[in-house]
């Protein structure tokens, strides 16, 4: 589930580009009076199909950067406070990884630190698996709203990456991130310098981040988050890394393999199941991308001999993966 908060703007974009919106709202069942509320949850598949269906209507491919545009802290509802009183945006990423469920129960964060850069990886989750390119670029557009929100409107990462293709034009795209584009690339997010994140945040106010503290804590669910749903997340973010281990995850989550293996026990799946069923979401979007080589795909994945990636592939869709590239490929040009 999202915040109804996650469709702010829509109404103003949608009719915009000359769409009902109401109507595209009906065609995923979703109502206007929904959108009243900010913190009214919606499936997070029906949002991200909308963003989707509302783009393929308009003829518009940056339909949900356009949203991003305008987004404000205040935006995040419950937690803006807490945010904008952190001492550096990395407390104020580690404060958005910790929280996020609040935001968006399907919404994967992780920091990624290289020497002197730090990639902000950022997916979006959704069961059954839906087409995400809208929802993807509203989410990175917002995430850099706030670290602008937090740095200074003359910020600019050393980079933003999409693992989609470029639509045919950018003005949007440059307009909103002012830095390098990078399409096709292994993963969604930010590439900034890790200086960056320790830069001191002028307007922040340790008592007002005490009370914001206690106040998101007080929240319902606020410490609780499906262990299922959250290996999940750190697979899909950790696998095109080749670090998506179960003791890699389980660091990533703060315990111990064997408190990981009993919580996974108890959901009644296995790491090797959560691990074949991101692999065959993701190799459905990497297929997709023309860009993608086999070999790349099958790195991706993390298979290090292209003959398992083959294996595997056939396995799971009854054909080898070349052959599914050309019957798509026929299918796209009937």
């Amino acid at each position: 589930m999202v915040r109804a908060a996650a469709l702010t703007n829509y109404f103003e974009v949608a009719q915009h580009l000359g769409l009902n919106p109401h109507q595209q709202l009906r065609q995923v069942g979703l109502s206007a009076s929904l959108l009243d509320t900010p913190e009214q949850r919606l499936p997070t598949s029906a949002v991200a199909t909308l963003l989707e269906e509302s783009a393929l209507a308009a003829n518009c491919p940056n339909f949900g950067l356009r949203m991003a545009e305008s987004r404000q802290l205040s935006d995040f509802g419950a937690i803006s406070l807490l945010l904008s009183h952190q001492p550096t945006l990395r407390s104020a990423m580690d404060t958005l990884v910790q929280y996020r469920h609040l935001l968006n129960e399907s919404l994967a964060l992780y920091v990624d630190e290289v020497g002197k850069t730090v990639i902000l990886r950022e997916e979006i989750i959704t069961d059954p698996p839906v087409p995400i390119r809208q929802g993807i670029e509203l989410a990175i557009g917002v995430l850099f709203r706030m670290c602008s929100a937090l740095l200074g409107a003359h910020w600019r990462p050393l980079s933003v990456n999409f693992t989609h293709d470029a639509p045919p034009e950018l003005q949007v795209h440059r307009r909103l991130f002012g830095c390098k584009l990078e399409f096709g690339s292994e993963f969604n997010g930010i590439v900034c310098q890790a200086a960056d994140l320790d830069k001191p945040n002028p307007l922040a106010d340790p008592t007002m981040a005490k009370y914001a503290q206690r106040f998101v804590e007080s929240l319902p669910g606020a410490t609780e988050q499906s262990a299922l749903a959250e290996v999940r997340k750190a697979i899909y973010l950790l696998l095109p890394m080749g670090r998506a281990t179960i003791e890699q995850i389980a660091q990533s989550l703060g315990m111990n393999v064997r408190t990981l293996q009993r919580r996974l026990e108890e959901s009644g799946v296995t790491f090797s199941d959560l691990i074949n069923d991101v692999r065959k979401d993701l190799v459905l979007r990497y297929m997709e991308n023309p860009r993608y080589s086999l070999s790349r795909i099958a790195d991706l994945l993390g298979y290090s001999v292209p003959s398992s990636f083959t294996r595997w592939f056939t396995s799971q869709f009854g054909m080898a993966p070349a052959a599914w590239r050309r019957e798509r490929q026929i299918k796209l040009e009937e």
